[in-house]
């Protein structure tokens, strides 16, 4: 996995906690920063990918580990 400048924990949390959390943390971020999310909602795979193409951050990398998914966004 890529370096990353910020952790979120999402486990346990269901749609759309995930993504309003990942939200809030990349208005913190600056521009270039990168975001780890690890998120335990099997529907948050789908919602991240959406997610970044609505706000422009990049999804740099998503997948899944031990029924945890782990995703790396860029803020734009």
């Amino acid at each position: 996995m890529a370096n990353f400048d910020q952790e979120l924990d999402a486990t346990g949390l269901n749609c759309p906690l995930p993504i309003l959390r990942a939200k809030k943390a990349l208005n913190g971020m600056t521009a270039g920063q990168v975001l780890h999310i690890i998120a335990t909602d099997p529907g948050s795979v789908k919602d991240f990918e959406a997610f970044a193409k609505q706000t422009g951050n990049e999804l740099m990398e998503s997948n899944e580990a031990g029924g945890k998914f782990n995703f790396l966004i860029k803020k734009s």
